[in-house]
């Protein structure tokens, strides 16, 4: 899978501890942790698993390349099974999300893309299983499927101290959602992001670019707007 804008907006937007370690669940190429890395100047290690065999083997390479090879380790597995004896202060994840839909062509796209290797439900028992007492899970999803985890995630005593709802401009609905997740008593944060421009502005033809808001969440990460 290619870099995106959802790995983007979770990279930049989940809430780096001061200490601990973090794990991030289905790294694909590694895009999420080495944003991490870069956000914690490689102060924290960060475990990067992969379920995908040439998804693991080019994050590996992408890790080697970087400013933080020391500080990401890649494990090539599945997180179902993964048994590290450590309990993270910050869990990520941009997870599989298609439950009911037409499957991709490709096996790999599908699986990168579909909950059937890693349901929602099992996503979370392994978070809550993995994740530091005073830890946050931070996700995103489209908002359909981020409907269908908070339902599962209310059952299984989840909090939600934020929730951030994502638009590609102020035009269009919400598509995405952004969230942190806790097994500690919370009350949720709201607020919102608007990715692009609208086409009018006061009047005016805006140019359509990144809005203010998404230049301010990843001007650390882009060459150039």
């Amino acid at each position: 899978m290619k870099v995106g804008t959802d790995g983007l907006l979770l990279g930049a937007w989940a809430p780096v501890p001061a200490a601990g370690n973090i794990l991030d669940i289905g790294s694909g190429s590694g895009l999420i942790s080495l944003m991490l890395a870069q956000r914690s100047n490689g102060a924290l290690p960060i475990t990067a698993i992969e379920l995908d065999p040439d998804a693991a083997e080019q994050a590996c390479e992408n890790v080697a390349l970087s400013c933080w090879p020391d500080t990401i380790r890649l494990i090539k597995g599945d997180i179902l099974t993964y048994q590290p004896g450590e309990r993270y202060r910050l869990i990520v994840s941009n997870p599989p999300f298609f439950q009911q839909a037409l499957g991709a062509k490709d096996a790999k796209r599908h699986q990168a893309r579909h909950t059937d290797s890693l349901p929602f439900g099992a996503l979370l028992q392994k978070a809550a299983e993995l994740l530091h007492s005073e830890g946050v899970f931070a996700l995103i999803l489209p908002l359909s499927s981020a409907q269908s985890l908070l339902a599962l995630a209310q059952a299984q005593g989840w909090f939600v101290p934020q929730y951030c709802a994502v638009r590609s401009n102020d035009t269009k609905p919400v598509q995405r959602v952004l969230l942190c997740l806790s097994r500690y008593p919370a009350d949720t944060e709201y607020s919102s992001l608007t990715i692009r421009q609208s086409g009018h502005q006061s009047g005016h033809q805006a140019d359509g670019g990144y809005s203010a808001q998404y230049k301010a969440l990843l001007k650390d990460f882009y060459l150039k707007f």
